[in-house]
């Protein structure tokens, strides 16, 4: 998976992971009074596994089905020309986003750049009453006025660490860890199936 000399920590094990999810899902609901025009749009390549997740805890919880949706931003970034080719994974919304409270799921926040591509991909599907911002860890560092709403854990980070979510359905475990950037890298997300 993971080449253990350049994990420098693990700040989150498949446990935790879930007991936030859990309280994020009920901070969800009580913050919207309810599950009745919430709708949940998770960022690929795994906040949209985190929406997921929280939908099937939600539901759970509140006995409700929430609209999910998974938000690809390849196109929207500001980095796509000139930093790397992106794969395109495909936006799949299939309801309405218009008047709806929408729950934004992200992994890790960190410049808020991804964010902003998000926003900007979610405004070309309609007008949400609201947009709120879930995301399982905050790594701080940011380069734009983004602040999530939920938040799995604060995890103060240097520029020259990565921090990732790797998960069972994709990487063969679940954990959050923090890794050293190598030389020349930039810090990002994790591919599918690790690295």
């Amino acid at each position: 998976m993971n080449d253990s000399s350049k994990v420098k920590s693990i700040c989150m094990d498949a446990e935790e992971i879930e007991r936030s999810l859990t309280r994020i899902a009920h901070q969800i609901l009580e913050n919207n009074k309810g599950a009745a025009n919430i709708a949940l749009v998770g960022i690929v390549t795994r906040g949209d596994l985190l929406a997921k997740k929280l939908v099937e805890k939600i539901e759970a919880i509140e006995g409700a089905k929430v609209p999910y949706g998974r938000l690809d931003i390849s196109f929207y970034r500001d980095d796509y020309a000139t930093h790397f080719a992106p794969e395109v994974l495909g936006t799949d919304v299939h309801f309405g986003v218009d008047g709806k409270d929408i729950v934004l799921v992200d992994d890790v926040l960190y410049t808020g750049r991804t964010i902003r591509a998000a926003l900007d991909a979610l405004m070309d599907l309609g007008r949400p009453a609201t947009v709120q911002l879930a995301v399982l860890v905050d790594r701080g560092h940011r380069e734009l006025p983004i602040r999530a709403d939920y938040v799995g854990k604060n995890v103060p980070s240097s520029s020259d660490e990565n921090v990732r979510l790797f998960l069972e359905e994709v990487d063969g475990m679940s954990a959050v860890e923090i890794l050293e950037v190598a030389p020349g890298s930039r810090a990002g997300s994790a591919p599918l199936g690790g690295e």
